[in-house]
């Protein structure tokens, strides 16, 4: 038993070892790549060479510097500025050339170009929940571009298709955090916190984005409405509440414009009032300046 307990410690230490450098991701190395104009001059001296030997039927040094001409010509690369190229030998991830122009590299190196432009990542319109429960439709659209060569490529599968998909999810995330509107007093809402929404939005992206080696330029919704099925309810509810304001706001200046005209009409001994003629006065300038329509006054030319 102490055998085999022995036995299984190193596999068990060794299995560990080798998750470790699974789970640790991958660092750019940037390398710079040989000028490519030298070495295209001496291969166009080895083809010039090779067809002199074979025009003087030196065939045996005409076939060799062919193949070499050949084999160094398979090496030659261009690059355009915000492009990159990434090189693996046999396997082996060798580094990434981020200069823009004309190179060469060892032949047996694989090439693969990768894009550091920024790109548009326009989401489409997600139906979620809010943070009450409230059905929603929702969209964002995301900048993005790609800051670590190696992670993107080794890290990842399809690290484009990584960023649709991890996208998606930080949105529909973020959706259900917030609620749509009619927050508590301080709280943030998708509706009214555009910018506050738009920030968590990054700062998500950025967490779920980083082992592709993906930077967040920046995130903005640009859909926001309630789902269909209950858009016509909360329109109605919404258009309830902004009469309701307008009521308040039109009740609130009238008291203060008949308190206004009452005691400018007592201070300037214009007119006493009892109890019963005052009460009838507030409800007088209370109707015509609550009313919807036009009011029609009433004159009384007395006795």
């Amino acid at each position: 038993m102490k055998a085999n307990s022995l036995d299984r410690c190193p596999r068990e230490g060794h299995a560990g070892g080798l998750m470790a450098n699974i789970e640790t991701p991958l660092q750019e190395k940037i390398v710079h790549a040989p000028d490519g104009w030298l070495t295209l001059l001496l291969d166009i001296i080895m083809v010039l060479a090779a067809i002199g030997c074979f025009l003087t039927v030196r065939i045996g040094f005409a076939v060799p510097l062919f193949i070499a001409a050949a084999f160094i010509g398979n090496g030659f690369f261009s690059l355009q500025p915000n492009e990159s190229a990434v090189l693996v030998f046999f396997g082996r991830y060798v580094g990434t050339v981020r200069a823009s122009g004309f190179f060469w590299t060892n032949p047996l190196n694989q090439k693969m170009r990768l894009s550091l432009r920024a790109r548009n990542l326009n989401s489409e319109k997600l139906k979620v929940n809010d943070k009450r429960g409230n059905p929603i439709e929702i969209a964002a659209v995301i900048v993005w571009r790609v800051r670590d060569t190696a992670q993107a490529m080794f890290d990842v599968e399809d690290y484009e298709s990584y960023v649709r998909i991890q996208s998606e999810s930080a949105v529909r995330h973020v959706a259900s955090s917030y609620g749509y509107d009619d927050g508590e007093e301080g709280e943030i809402t998708l509706r009214g916190g555009a910018d506050a929404v738009a920030q968590a939005l990054q700062v998500e992206l950025q967490e779920r984005l980083a082992r592709a080696g993906v930077e967040v330029v920046e995130a903005r919704l640009t859909h926001l409405a309630y789902a269909p099925e209950i858009a016509q309810a909360m329109l109605r509810r919404q258009q309830a509440e902004a009469v309701i304001a307008a009521r308040t706001k039109i009740v609130h200046g009238a008291v203060s414009m008949v308190q206004m005209a009452l005691e400018e009409l007592t201070a300037k001994n214009v007119v006493d009032f009892d109890k019963d003629r005052k009460a009838a006065m507030v409800s007088n300038l209370l109707v015509v300046l609550c009313s919807e329509t036009e009011t029609q006054p009433v004159i009384n030319a007395g006795a």
